[in-house]
Formats: C-alpha cells, structure tokens, sequence
C-alpha cells in the first residue's frame, strides 16, 4: 500500500474512532487485532492485507483503496497439494443466527462466545444495531479477531429505524417476527434475501405464526406485522413444513407466552436444538429437545444475564472433511458434531473412505457430542444407490452438494438428488468446468461420473452457498492456478475459510482487480 494511502486510511480510522468514543483497544477488537497495530495503522506505518482493509472498510462504511466503483473479492487457488495437519470447526452459522435473533427476548444481557465472524452474522448484528441493541465485540485475549457478542436491548426497540439494505442481504430476517411476536402493535419488515436458491416460501413461517395470533401481509417490499394481543392460552398446531428456520420461528414466538405450546412435526436439527439449550438457560420449559414434538412453557417476561457458546458446525465440518478427501489427505479434523454427522460419514464409508474417529467429548454448550475425524487416503467407488438429503437424523440438505465433489473423484456413476432446492444441482455443473463430469437430469437431479482428472479453471462463483464451497474444494485438487471469482456468497457462510485451508497446506490468496 502506497504512503499516502496508508496515511489517509490512519486519518480516517482516528476520526471515526473519536466520534464513536472508542479506545484504540475498542477498534483493535472490532478489526481482530492488537491495541499496538491500530497504533501504527493510525500513524499510517502499518502494512494492511486485503482481508484487514476490508475489515477497515467495513468499519468506515466506505472504500479507502481506490475510491470508486465497488471491486469484488476473487481467490486464486494452486491447486494439486496434498494437505496435512489439524484443523478446528468453527461455531455454527445457522445457531448463531437464530441465537442473535432470540437475544431479542432477553431483557438481561446476552453473550455469546465464539460465534463465527461471517457475512450473515455482520448483516444481522448490523439489523440489530439499527434499531437500537447494543452489539459489543469483546477484546479477545490472543490478539485473534473478537468472537465474543455482547448483546443488550433497550427497552423499546426503533423498529422505524431498521436498516433495510442490511435486512435485505439475508433471509434470516424472516426469523426476527418470533421475538418481536407482540413488541409493538404494527411495524414493518423488508423482505427476507439470502441465497438464490429457487422458490422457498416464506408461507409455513406465517402458517406458524398465525397460530399465535400474528397477521401479515405483504405490501410493496415489506411485510406489514400486526401483533397479537397478548394471552395466556395452550395452543398445539402441526407444522406443514419442518423446516428448521420455521421450526425456530414458532419456538421464540411460544417462548414469550406464557401458555403452553405444542409444536408436532418440529425439525430436531442442529440449530433447533442450540435454540433450545439456550432459552432453557434463560427459563423456558422445554420438553422434547432432539424430537418431533416440542412442548414449551414461556415466560411473558425474561430478564437474565447469560453467556452461551453456539455448538460446532456439522456443514463446515462436512466442507473440511471434503477438502482432505477430494485432495487425498491425511487431515484430522477436530471438534466435529457427531450427532449430525453420522449418516453422512456412514455414507462415506460405503464409498470406501477410511476415516478414524476418536473417542466422544462434550461441546461448550454442555450438551452437543463432539469427535475427531482422521481422513486416511483411499480409494473410492460409487455408492450403489442414490444420495439424497432427509429431515434429522437423515443426512443434512446442505451437506449434500459435498458428495458431488467427492462423487467425482469416485470410480462410477453416482446420482445426486438435491429434491428440496429447484435451482442448486444446475449450480453444480460448474465443476464441469474443472474437469468434472456432472449431468444434469432435471433441476433436482444430477449423475456425476468419476474418476475425475480436476484441471484449473476460472470460474465464477454461483449465488449460492455450499455449490459455490463445492468448487472452491475441487480447485484445491486441480493442478495450476484457478481463480474462484466474487466470492461474497462464501464470506456470507464461512469466517476466513481460505486461511483455514492454507493452514493445512492449501496455497490460496485473495485478490481484487
């Protein structure tokens, strides 16, 4: 970075430092660094990688390299490396998200250790910030990037003041209408964005929610809410759909009644469940937790001050485990959620992967099973039938698109049917362009014929999260240099992912042009 800039970038950072009352510790938090490097980028004798300008960037709200039109963010990848080595999994995403929705119903403080810094959770935080709780990333104590999320609400929430464009870039917005249920008679909330993945409803959220009461109509980009009166009344319903932000929704909104509901046909899924361990903590009666059938007491007013470390993420888990395959590696990947990985490491093993699994201990929540996985390097075949996704304990609809990627290094022809996406399994064609042999049968289905001999390519990254992972992940066996080109759907879903990788051996660096 040339002087001038530096020093512009050190002007910048001390003036937005003084207007919102930081301490240099404070803003060394906010970038994951050390009090002493935001001293030197303030005196603009600091070198600033890609990855800390954007963090800058992102503080500032504007471009300090290059003011202009906004530049993408691209990975090159020297493919062809065998990895070694250990490699931690990060928090789940999706908990993460629901637990920042749910902070919403705690009138006490909320903090929440160790979530994944990631796109989604910046978009939420940022929702949050914008009508009026307070998000705090607390300093950590080895100089990394702050993990740890204090969360305060105020006693009246601006919901006039949210921040449309922030709500618009994620579709967990939707899950905002469980905890507001009843805090104001009417407000309005920007339609929910998020991945392109086909027509997904937002239909079984509103079926849930009427059961309490809640109407909503949908008017020119917002949904209009009209909260019900309160009450104390049992209520049982069925959801249409067990799908797990549905499921989430219903549980916060019967969390702050204080009546009894029962919810049939709830998802018993990962996130679900970290959902629950926590409102548990905060005093709601849970019974069911892992099954079906959820029956909830709540409380019409909760006050408490508590701190909750979201479980491991089974999906990153999944991303890890494909990366030492389709490379075939001796990788250990540790902290890994059995529970909801068991179907998809059974599947692995009739494929005829080794793997070596260590014996079980406890997650930091206290209640999610947790092991090592050791990839050993193997061959593989074809599974004799098809891999397809189902509700918990069945394996996980966003692990599914890993199994193309791991298919295409198998001896045969194996079908993949992703049957609750319309668009994602056309996103996965684009391995093709890495020497891949991907046909696609209809939206839902596709053959992926294997062996496969993986060469570099330029490719760019599809609008959707774990297809675009996917490709990511076969660039790593391809040899030569490939370039994954705007890679924002990525950084929405994974925290520094490629550092990661480089960790245990990849060769990938950022780039803009």
């Amino acid at each position: 970075m040339a002087q001038q800039t530096a020093e512009t970038v050190g002007v910048l950072l001390r003036d937005v430092r003084s207007h919102r009352g930081w301490t240099q510790g404070q803003l060394a938090s906010e970038l994951g660094t050390s009090q002493s490097a935001v001293a030197r980028m303030e005196q603009g004798k600091q070198n600033l990688s890609l990855k800390m300008i954007q963090r800058i960037e992102d503080i500032l709200g504007q471009r300090i390299v290059n003011i202009g039109a906004p530049k993408m963010t691209h990975l090159r990848v020297e493919g062809g490396h065998r990895l070694s080595g250990a490699v931690d999994v990060n928090t789940s995403k999706n908990a993460g998200v629901a637990l920042l929705c749910a902070s919403l119903i705690n009138r006490g403080t909320t903090t929440l250790r160790n979530l994944a810094r990631i796109e989604e959770v910046n978009r939420i935080v940022e929702v949050l910030t914008s009508i009026g709780v307070e998000c705090t990333w607390l300093p950590s104590e080895d100089g990394e990037q702050a993990r740890d999320l204090l969360i305060r609400r105020p006693a009246t929430l601006n919901l006039d003041g949210m921040d449309v464009e922030a709500a618009r870039r994620t579709r967990s917005v939707i899950m905002l209408l469980g905890p507001l249920l009843d805090e104001r008679s009417e407000y309005r909330l920007p339609y929910a964005g998020g991945c392109d993945l086909g027509t997904r409803t937002v239909e079984p959220h509103m079926q849930a929610l009427r059961e309490f009461g809640l109407a909503v109509e949908a008017t020119a980009g917002f949904y209009t809410v009209r909260a019900p009166e309160a009450d104390r009344a049992d209520r049982t319903f069925v959801l249409t759909e067990r799908g797990d932000t549905v499921t989430e929704n219903a549980i916060m909104a019967a969390a702050h009644r204080e009546g009894v509901t029962v919810i049939r046909n709830a998802s018993p899924n990962y996130m679900v469940q970290d959902l629950c361990f926590y409102l548990e903590a905060l005093g709601v009666t849970i019974d069911g937790v892992g099954t079906t059938t959820l029956r909830i007491r709540g409380k019409a007013r909760i006050d408490a001050d508590i701190d909750y470390w979201p479980s491991e993420d089974p999906i990153e888990a999944m991303s890890l485990i494909t990366a030492a395959i389709v490379t075939n590696s001796e990788v250990t990947v540790r902290r890994v959620p059995i529970e909801f990985m068991e179907i998809e490491l059974a599947t692995l093993a009739t494929m005829g992967q080794k793997l070596a699994i260590s014996g079980e201990y406890m997650a930091r929540n206290g209640h999610t099973r947790l092991v090592d996985v050791t990839t050993l390097p193997s061959e593989l075949h074809a599974p004799t039938d098809k891999i397809h996704p189902m509700p918990f304990p069945g394996l996980n609809i966003d692990n599914l698109p890993f199994f193309a990627v791991i298919a295409a290094n198998a001896t045969g022809q194996t079908m993949i049917h992703d049957w609750v996406y319309e668009n994602r399994a056309i996103y996965l064609t684009e391995l093709n362009r890495l020497g891949a042999h991907v046909q696609l049968l209809d939206p839902h289905r596709i053959y992926v014929n294997g062996p496969t001999k993986w060469r570099a390519a330029e490719v760019g990254c599809p609008p959707a999260l774990r297809p675009a992972a996917c490709i990511l992940l076969a660039m790593l066996a391809a040899r030569g240099t490939s370039e994954l080109r705007n890679i924002y759907v990525i950084e929405r879903g994974y925290q520094d992912l490629a550092e990661r990788l480089n960790s245990i051996g990849a060769k990938i660096e950022y780039f803009q042009d």
